[in-house]
């Protein structure tokens, strides 16, 4: 399997940002690692060996990002206005850096003047970044893959409150997002799963609430809830994954 590392000074963030990018060919996916997580992440907890078979195949090319949880959501004693200014600053990395050079990668590796949008997968807290993309995103993501995740910016910001904290917690913008809003008609062209479970250390109350507003505004999504036993924890995502990338890929 092809690996390559990159490092690249980024605008946005004012500094260096590491990145690791798996296969040499197919549809572009975004990685999102745990809560502080790196960028090697992917690699180190094993999800590179579930991804393999598609990896190896040239079905999909996998970009594994460094998170800034430690700088955001993680310092809760932070000034939470400080905090989710600088969290704006890595989703404007994400869809003005990465997002292009991701493109210009898969075009040039497949011989393509498109491409088929991009992927976006988390698990943990990452799954919380990834729906966030997701949904704030339409445009450049087309695919989504968010396990074990909590969807609101509670969990990061507690009462705090602004205009950012809300455009980043997608309990606040979809439930008030108008039915009719042209993002309904785009989330329904796309495919999304996002997947919990009911067992130890998982919170799957957040899920249910995601559920319940993406059923209200007719929002296509495969939400699904495993069992008692499916706890909060890497084995459980690697089964995930095999059940459900085959979906997305389709």
């Amino acid at each position: 399997m092809e690996i390559q590392y990159y490092k690249q000074y980024s605008p946005a963030m004012n500094r260096d940002m590491e990145c690791k990018v798996y296969g040499h060919a197919g549809r572009p996916v975004l990685f999102i690692p745990c809560q502080d997580g790196r960028f090697f992440d992917f690699e180190n907890f094993g999800m590179i060996d579930v991804w393999k078979p598609w990896l190896e195949s040239g079905e999909v090319m996998l970009f594994s990002i460094d998170t800034i949880d430690k700088e955001t959501w993680s310092d809760k004693t932070g000034d939470p206005r400080w905090r989710i200014c600088r969290y704006e600053q890595w989703v404007r990395y994400i869809t003005d850096e990465m997002v292009p050079f991701m493109r210009e990668m898969v075009n040039e590796r497949n011989g393509w003047t498109g491409y088929p949008g991009i992927m976006v997968f988390g698990c943990s807290l990452g799954a919380a970044h990834a729906a966030n993309l997701y949904f704030r995103r339409p445009d450049l993501f087309d695919r989504l893959l968010a396990l074990s995740g909590i969807y609101t910016a509670e969990y990061g910001f507690g009462s705090y409150m602004d205009d950012m904290v809300y455009n980043n917690s997608p309990v606040h913008y979809l439930s008030a997002m108008p039915a009719d809003h042209p993002y309904v008609e785009l989330y329904n062209l796309k495919k999304a799963v996002i997947c919990t479970g009911q067992g130890p250390w998982e919170i799957p109350d957040s899920t249910r609430q995601l559920d319940t507003i993406l059923n209200e505004k007719g929002i296509d999504v495969w939400v699904d809830y495993w069992g008692y036993d499916c706890s909060h924890d890497w084995c459980w995502w690697f089964k995930q994954v095999e059940y459900f990338v085959p979906y997305l890929l389709g």
